[in-house]
């Protein structure tokens, strides 16, 4: 599956890593430019930012309740939450302009969007790579059905739903005629408990979806558990960024900063390089291997015309003479030449 203009699933050489932007922006597009530069000096492949707006993200009852989903931004006084989202998303013409700019230092660049109008826009403007939707749409049916008729890859997270969900989310997309699908496993806790995060189910999407590549979407403190993600075969890691930890915003706390996300980067390539083949085979050089395995030698010298008792014999480096596994069938032969103590010989010294 063609993922991106200049990387398929198929033909990885590592998990594909999206630095996961999304509002950590600020709604400051200097910074914007920053993330992105970060994330590309990093050695991530793709920058994603969030489209949405205050008109497509929250109804006017979520404004009127003023309920933030974030424990620590509760009971504030200091901003509403129509106005922090209205301040946080970014406009088509920032998107534009960030896009290009991701463009011109050579990483992906896509976003997620949250209504029909922001779908188009990132198909017929932006030209975005592929499609991400997020964990909230999983089971928002319709919507997955008019961006899967955009003919464009589609990566989708599973947090929040059940198997069935999932399932009927693959089918809705399937049925619209589109089977560019990259499924991400994903638990949508910011952060979850490492006992909720399931790295197993990766298998079990892989299993049940044996014709789709599989991601993870983390959302775990630290670089641990993406970097573990890669022995499960994960094609794809998605992880939140950010410049700092401490910044005022919503993701930032659980987010990767730069030393982060180049660890990440680096040592999943490593991993993934580390896994091999599931083929056993000698990798070590035939001169290494004699040097460390062991021959048969004399515990004393034998004349020719002696017969070897077992007692004669030990078995001692370097592997240049007669295997130890030979043993039965060099007991009771009889010694050809003069074999000197604490030495190896060959089948050839034997009668």
């Amino acid at each position: 599956m063609q993922l991106t203009p200049k990387r398929t699933v198929a033909d990885f050489d590592k998990p594909y890593i999206i630095a996961e932007l999304g509002s950590n922006h600020n709604g400051d597009m200097e910074l914007a430019r920053k993330l992105i530069k970060e994330a590309k000096d990093a050695g991530a492949d793709c920058v994603k930012f969030q489209s949405w707006s205050k008109d497509s993200i929250f109804s006017k009852k979520t404004y009127e309740d003023n309920y933030f989903i974030a424990d620590d931004y509760r009971n504030r006084t200091d901003f509403t939450l129509e106005s922090i989202v209205d301040a946080y998303s970014i406009s088509e013409e920032e998107l534009i302009q960030m896009k290009s700019y991701a463009d011109s230092l050579g990483i992906d660049c896509t976003s997620t969007p949250f209504s029909k109008k922001e779908v188009d826009f990132l198909v017929d403007k932006i030209q975005a790579p592929f499609i991400k939707i997020a964990s909230m749409d999983l089971n928002n049916y319709p919507f997955l059905d008019y961006i899967a008729r955009k003919g464009k890859p589609i990566v989708i997270s599973t947090g929040l739903s059940e198997l069935y969900e999932i399932d009927k989310a693959i089918r809705t997309i399937e049925e619209a005629g589109n089977n560019q699908i990259v499924i991400l496993h994903c638990v949508s806790i910011y952060p979850p408990k490492d006992s909720q995060v399931n790295l197993n189910n990766i298998d079990t999407l892989r299993i049940l979806y044996p014709q789709y590549p599989i991601g993870f979407s983390d959302h775990t403190l630290g670089i641990t558990v993406p970097i573990a993600s890669v022995v499960k075969g994960v094609c794809l890691i998605e992880k939140h960024f950010t410049l700092d930890k401490n910044m005022e915003g919503w993701d930032h706390k659980v987010s990767a900063n730069p030393e982060d996300l180049k660890l990440i980067c680096s040592e999943t390539k490593r991993v993934y390089e580390a896994l091999g083949s599931t083929r056993i085979s000698v990798q070590e050089k035939a001169d290494r291997i004699e040097s460390f395995r062991r021959s048969i030698v004399t515990t004393r010298t034998i004349k020719a015309g002696d017969i070897i008792k077992l007692e004669d014999l030990d078995f001692k480096r370097p592997g240049t003479g007669i295997s130890p596994e030979y043993l039965k069938q060099v007991v009771g032969r009889t010694a050809k030449v003069e074999l000197a103590l604490d030495k190896p010989f060959s089948f050839g010294d034997l009668v």
